[in-house]
């Protein structure tokens, strides 16, 4: 395959460096070297612009991109739920996210197709179902609805959003079903949660001696488990059983960061999601009463991320966008460069987010050696935040040496 020069940029590497002048080459889908363009070289000029390794985004619903309350009240199609897959994961490849892992929602069968090239899209890491405790999060059946029906809303190959446990055998089972479906990781559901009406934030869900049936079976495949949690109770369970990431963590006081960075345990905020549930005007459709239970929870969450940061917890990065309305995946990139600062979010969303996810030596850093995932930013995000939300800004996409966005005539 040809060399090819991504020349005349401006590099943010990942790690957090002063950006530099340099010219980056991709061969095989990998960065080879990174210095100034030979003469003669095939180039692809970019005028100025900022060249960041590709986003990732370590909370992501790809299996809820229709509206919800449609998906599982059986109104619409599984050709439509295919298609609003379709449609989300070609967004995220835009705007700018090259990499995503997927928290609960799809089966394997989206991984494979993404994987294969038959579908515009980032690579995919996935839980395939998330495990859930019967009657806690994750069931978004009708009140009235057997838990045993719940499997009946499951597309096969297409969309498995959660499998029910009622003790620890049932969650082995599950857990190992999940991995015969093609899950890379795990995740569970330890408290309660906003999107939902069968359970309250203030809940834990699982016994310590639960969570570590699921944290033995990841590590009999060389992998981990991660958890939602908004309170500080079940994530000490969830810390104690030997998990390696907690989602959302609302309600993270000192003694609980300081936990987590003893184990080090990391750490997802979901921003994006708080303003998605709270904006009147949004596409979302869920139950009202999700907005009541997210009354104030922006408010913790924000003072949970300075306390961890303080503690040296490592601090990822995640969405959590549900419904239609994903086109946007950067805001959360600008949310949390108002709460901190705009490279502190590039970190967290690259090389940060790597690393939580297992795959910090193949990417989320411009190296040579590592894969050539690159996004060159029309204008610079570094100087203006808004740029990460809007993806119209991110001129070219790289993933795996392949461009999937941008005019190189």
């Amino acid at each position: 395959m040809t060399e090819i020069w991504f020349a005349g940029g401006i590099v943010a590497d990942g790690t957090g460096i002063e950006p530099f002048a340099a010219d980056v080459c991709v061969e095989d889908g990998v960065i080879t070297r990174i210095g100034t363009a030979p003469a003669g070289a095939v180039t692809v000029d970019l005028d100025g612009m900022l060249l960041t390794p590709g986003l990732i985004d370590a909370h992501v619903h790809f299996g809820l991109s229709s509206p919800i309350r449609a998906q599982f009240g059986f109104q619409l199609s599984a050709a439509e739920i295919a298609a609003d897959i379709f449609t989300t994961a070609s967004r995220t490849l835009d705007a700018g996210f090259t990499t995503v892992r997927d928290t609960g929602g799809i089966d394997g069968g989206i991984v494979d197709v993404i994987a294969k090239g038959k579908v515009r899209g980032p690579r995919v890491l996935s839980c395939g179902p998330v495990q859930c405790q019967t009657g806690g999060h994750g069931y978004y059946g009708a009140a009235w609805e057997p838990t045993e029906l719940w499997e009946t809303h499951h597309i096969p190959g297409l969309a498995a959003l959660s499998l029910m446990s009622g003790n620890a055998d049932e969650l082995r089972r599950n857990v190992r079903e999940s991995f015969r479906r093609g899950a890379t990781f795990l995740k569970l559901c330890v408290t309660g949660g906003v999107v939902g009406g069968h359970d309250r934030l203030d809940d834990t869900q699982f016994t310590t001696a639960e969570i570590a049936v699921a944290v033995e079976e990841a590590a009999a495949r060389g992998t981990y488990v991660t958890v939602h949690a908004h309170n500080n109770a079940g994530i000490r369970n969830a810390v104690r059983a030997g998990v390696r990431c907690v989602e959302h963590g609302t309600d993270i006081d000192e003694p609980t960061a300081q936990l987590m960075r003893e184990h080090d345990v990391a750490l997802v905020p979901t921003f994006a999601v708080i303003e998605q549930v709270l904006d009147p005007d949004s596409s979302l459709d869920v139950d009202p009463s999700a907005r009541e239970r997210i009354a104030g929870t922006r408010r913790r969450m924000v003072e949970a991320l300075r306390i961890s940061r303080e503690a040296g917890v490592r601090i990822g990065l995640g969405s959590d966008l549900l419904g239609s309305g994903q086109h946007r995946r950067g805001e959360e990139l600008r949310l949390r460069a108002e709460l901190e600062s705009p490279m502190q979010a590039l970190v967290s969303a690259t090389s940060v987010n790597a690393d939580i996810l297992g795959i910090g030596d193949t990417v989320g850093m411009l190296r040579a050696g590592m894969a050539a995932d690159l996004v060159a930013w029309k204008r610079n995000p570094l100087e203006d935040a808004r740029i990460f939300a809007d993806p119209d800004m991110a001129a070219f996409v790289v993933k795996a040496g392949r461009i999937m966005k941008g005019d190189t005539q």
